[in-house]
This record gives structure tokens, sequence and C-alpha cells, in this order.
């Protein structure tokens, strides 16, 4: 089973998104899976241009040469596809949107009906999975929602199988609080856990989703703290009086 992972944060391997996503993958290989992560911010990849030479000129071929040639074919083999990312002004940062975008050459230009609505044939009908696994600063589970509706949407053009998100929200208190010993530890492991299910069983269990999410702290206690440290930072570098 080979699984292509990106992690989509500027801060790569010390994001707070790599505190979720490695143990994931993790779990993962222990259970014999092939797994290539790669940084999207390592990769130059350009903007679609819309012109539609992939479609038309030179069908399944990009007008630009980047990075993203190295990419197609990883894309084509994969089983699972996984995507890290952090929550950037209520959806994904803009080069995840920007890969997203440039998989148009993956597709067809002639129109299917699937479930009755309008779809593009994949050039390659190989059934995939797609697992999300995105990091929030703010409190609430809610913050998740917008770009939890734009991957799933992406999952029913492209054809591949939702196959669940881990989401970790006041990912910054749970980053900190690991590094500062406190009782985390279970949510790393139901991370390597989840890995682990979506090999053996197909999916990942509820559960284990909602020990990934748990709360970490009031958010009444949230506010105070966050608040706190920001005012600090603003003294320290001068721009508090």
């Amino acid at each position: 089973m080979k699984v292509l992972a990106f992690n989509c944060s500027p801060n790569m391997e010390k994001s707070n998104t790599a505190l979720i996503l490695n143990p994931f993958l993790e779990g993962i290989r222990e259970e014999g899976g092939e797994v290539e992560l790669l940084y999207l911010r390592r990769l130059k990849i350009n903007p679609c241009l819309g012109e539609f030479a992939c479609w038309f000129k030179t069908p399944g071929k990009c007008i630009h040469n980047d990075d993203m040639e190295k990419v197609y074919p990883k894309l084509k083999e994969a089983d699972i596809l996984v995507f890290g990312t952090p929550v950037y002004i209520d959806g994904m940062p803009g080069p995840m949107k920007t890969l997203f975008d440039r998989m148009l050459p993956l597709g067809e230009p002639f129109i299917e009906l699937r479930e009755n609505h309008c779809r593009h044939p994949a050039r390659n009908g190989k059934q995939r999975k797609f697992v999300l696994v995105a990091n929030c600063g703010f409190w609430e589970m809610d913050n998740f929602t917008p770009l939890l509706v734009h991957v799933k949407a992406i999952c029913k053009n492209f054809g591949w199988e939702y196959a669940g998100a881990l989401l970790r929200p006041h990912g910054g208190v749970f980053g900190y609080m690991l590094r500062k010993g406190f009782p985390v530890q279970d949510i790393v492991e139901a991370a390597k856990k989840a890995g682990r299910e979506l090999v053996k069983y197909g999916k990942i269990k509820e559960e284990t989703l909602k020990t990934v999410s748990r709360e970490l702290i009031s958010l009444e206690d949230y506010v105070k703290t966050l608040n706190q440290l920001f005012e600090r930072t603003l003294q320290k570098y001068g721009s508090r009086n």
C-alpha cells in the first residue's frame, strides 16, 4: 500500500501540524504501509494559468515545467493521500490550494454524471483514499468546518474516498504542553493508532479521532493564557509602550 503525504505547513517539521501528522504516518508504517512525505514549502509549484492545455493541446501534461512533474507520478501511484495542514484564514494555505489546482491534468475535459452531479472523469481510474490532518490555533472545533467542506468537495470531484480527518484544535497549546511534559501523550498515541486503523480496517474509529481532538484547556483559560502570551511578546519586541 503506497501512501503519499504532504505537510503543507510553512513551518514543515517544526510545525504543530507535524505533531499529529508524523505519528499518524508512523502508525501507517507499523502496519506495512509504504509512506513518502513531501514538504510543500520545498516544492516549486507555479499557479495554474487556467488555459487548459493539459486537457486539449497536451492531454495529461501541464505547460509548467516545475516540481509538479515529480509529483504527478507519485499521485498516480498512491493508494492513500494524506494532507497535513494548518488552518489559515478559515481554510487551507494558498500553496496547498495551488497544489490541488495543478491536479487538473489528472482529469479529462468530458462531463459525466456521478450521483446525478456533473463531474470530470479521472484520467487514471485508480481508487484512492484521502485523509486530512489539520491543526488550528483557535479553540473551537467548528473552525475546521470550511476546510472540511472544501476537501470533501475536492474528494467528490476527483473520485477519492474521504476516509476521515484528524483535527487538533488549540494546536499551539497542544504543542506547548507536549514540549513541557504535560499529560497529552495519549493524543500522540491516538494519532499513531489512527494510522494503524486506516491500514487494517480502511477507516479510522470515531473514538480514536475524538481523542486526537480532545479538549486540553477551558475556553476561558485559553483566551486568558494566549492574551497574556501575546502581550508579553509585544513587549519583548518593543511594540507596546
